[in-house]
């Protein structure tokens, strides 16, 4: 089997639904960002605020290309990873990727005090959340889209289960 990859924006479900995902296509669940904070040994806020944006990117560009060269993954990706058409390109070969998506508003509510996220350390994260789903939509909507709104991550998964048995 080829690898299942998720991307989206944080709050999506993601990494909840690459876990079912994975679960039931007996598959390895892989959460780049976790796997980065492993090796590197810091939260990714520590990453960010000790080394910078760039690092982290780095550390992406790194494991994109590690994990483009296995199968039998579900890989959770970080919400900017796939913007990055080098990410893209590696993991696209030896993968197919869907883009969870949500409304504004439920993202708001489904990261609500979560501190672990630096780019939403910000006076007004609402509006922060707005303005990143707006700069990315486009480069998002390269990918088939998956609409969380309103749906289980069972559903999800389901969901993307259905697509992956269609083509």
């Amino acid at each position: 089997m080829t690898n299942v990859v998720l991307t989206g924006f944080m709050g999506t479900g993601k990494s909840t639904v690459g876990r079912l995902l994975a679960e039931r296509l007996r598959c390895v669940f892989v959460d780049t960002d976790e796997l980065i904070v492993a090796r590197d040994g810091r939260a990714i806020a520590e990453i960010f605020r000790e080394d910078g944006q760039a690092a982290f990117r780095a550390w992406e560009r790194r494991v994109a290309q590690e994990l483009g060269q296995q199968d039998n993954l579900v890989i959770a990706t970080g919400g900017r990873m796939m913007l990055d058409e080098v990410n893209a390109a590696a993991l696209g070969r030896s993968g197919r990727v869907f883009c969870l998506t949500a409304a504004p508003e439920t993202i708001i509510v489904r990261l609500e005090g979560d501190v672990r996220r630096p780019l939403l350390n910000v006076p007004d994260p609402a509006a922060k959340i707005r303005e990143l789903l707006e700069k990315r939509a486009e480069a998002y909507g390269r990918f088939p889209q998956i609409d969380t709104e309103g749906k289980t991550a069972v559903q999800v998964a389901e969901e993307i289960i259905a697509c992956l048995s269609t083509t």
